[in-house]
C-alpha cells in the first residue's frame, strides 16, 4: 500500500484475506503484510505467554517460524461484531524431526477506535493436540487427563 495508507480491519472477508495470505503458503509463514494492522501497544496472550507492544509480538512471530519448517492454517469460522473479532482455526504445524501436529483454537481480536488490533487473545490445547499425534503417548496422556481432570 502507498505511503499514506489507512491499515485499518473492517470486514470479515478483509480479515479471512490477510490471515489465509499469512499461513496457506508452502514453506514459512509471513505475517510482514498483516502488522501494519496491530496497533503498536498490542498485547498478545495465549496458554504460554504473553507480550505486550509491536516488537515483542514481531519477536514471537519470528521464533514460531524458526521452530516449524512449515505451518498451515484453516480458518473455520470467523465473525466480527462491532470491535470484536473471533476466529476458529486448524493450524498444523510441521518440523523438522517430529510429527506434524495440528492444533484446534480461537482467537479473540479486539480493536481499537482506529480499527487496528490492540488486544489478541489465542486460546488452544497446545499440548493435548501435539501429544495426540505421538502413538505411543496419546492414549496413556489422555487416560491421565481424564482420570485428573474429568
Amino acid at each position: 500500500m502507498a505511503g499514506n495508507a489507512v491499515f485499518k480491519l473492517e470486514t470479515e472477508e478483509q480479515i479471512r484475506d490477510l490471515w489465509s495470505r499469512t499461513y496457506n503458503t508452502l514453506g514459512k509463514p509471513d505475517w510482514s503484510h498483516i502488522f501494519p494492522y496491530y496497533d503498536t501497544s498490542i498485547v498478545f496472550k495465549d496458554s504460554i505467554q504473553q507480550v505486550e507492544g509491536i516488537a515483542d509480538f514481531k519477536a514471537l512471530c519470528d521464533r514460531l517460524t524458526q521452530r516449524c519448517q512449515e505451518l498451515r492454517m484453516e480458518i473455520k469460522t470467523l465473525v466480527k461484531s462491532g470491535p470484536v473479532v473471533f476466529m476458529q482455526w486448524e493450524m498444523t504445524m510441521i518440523f523438522k524431526k517430529t510429527p506434524s501436529s495440528t492444533i484446534y483454537g480461537c482467537t479473540k481480536l479486539t480493536l481499537n477506535e482506529a480499527g487496528k488490533i490492540v488486544h489478541q487473545r489465542d486460546y488452544y490445547d497446545l499440548w493435548g493436540d501435539i501429544f495426540d499425534n505421538i502413538p505411543w503417548f496419546a492414549k496413556p496422556y489422555r487416560k491421565f487427563m481424564h482420570k485428573k481432570f474429568g
